[in-house]
């Protein structure tokens, strides 16, 4: 039984790029809404992801939406210590994918709305990154809303919010959210062609003593 199981965990760990691109196509079928695109992002697409990330601090990097672990090993590719990666992904075929691949990092099966209270009994730090993959623009306004007060929350001062979009506009409308974005990286060579935003929150101004 044992044996079966870690047979069937290498299995996991070798698939394909064909098979990790229909895996990653049923689990679309089966939730378009949650999982925003047909196919795995692109080598470089998760590069220029990983790119956004400050490595020299302490603080943990969450990635949301790990789905079969592009951006994940563009991370860890980086120099990001497995130890500081924390992955949240909500369907249970994918985290198990996940937790097969990357021995040493965190896994997290949830939403990432509820982000806070998921990685509560972790007890990890102010993170210094977090990597965004979710389908922000194809959710409800109030769902996007609450992953990324989530997401501010979990940030430390001066930490970083990526998200990459489709779009040609701000995945995020910055002044309801509370953050200052910019463009990072236009990837043309994704398919379909990708931008990275990266966002901090913003710092509102001290008001004067008179």
């Amino acid at each position: 039984m044992i044996e079966d199981i870690k047979s069937a965990a290498r299995r996991r760990r070798r698939l394909r790029p064909e098979q990790e691109a229909a895996l990653f196509l049923s689990r679309w079928i089966k939730a378009p809404h949650l999982i925003g695109a047909l196919a795995p992002s692109s080598r470089g697409l998760a590069q220029a992801m990983a790119r956004q990330v400050d490595l020299s601090g302490n603080g943990p990097v969450i990635e949301l939406g790990g789905g079969t672990g592009s951006i994940t090993r563009a991370l860890l590719e980086c120099g990001l210590a497995r130890s500081r990666l924390v992955v949240v992904e909500r369907d249970r075929t994918l985290a198990a994918l996940l937790r097969s691949r990357f021995h040493g990092v965190k896994v997290v099966r949830g939403d990432a709305g509820d982000l806070v209270a998921l990685l509560r009994p972790l007890a990890i730090g102010p993170a210094a990154a977090v990597v965004s993959s979710l389908p922000l623009l194809s959710m409800p306004k109030p769902a996007r809303r609450r992953i990324v007060e989530e997401s501010l929350a979990m940030l430390a001062a001066g930490g970083t919010f990526v998200q990459f979009t489709y779009g040609v506009a701000s995945p995020l409308d910055a002044l309801a959210c509370g953050v200052t974005g910019e463009v990072a990286e236009r990837i043309w060579r994704n398919f379909p062609p990708a931008t990275v935003w990266r966002f901090r929150r913003r710092v509102t101004p001290a008001r004067r003593v008179a």
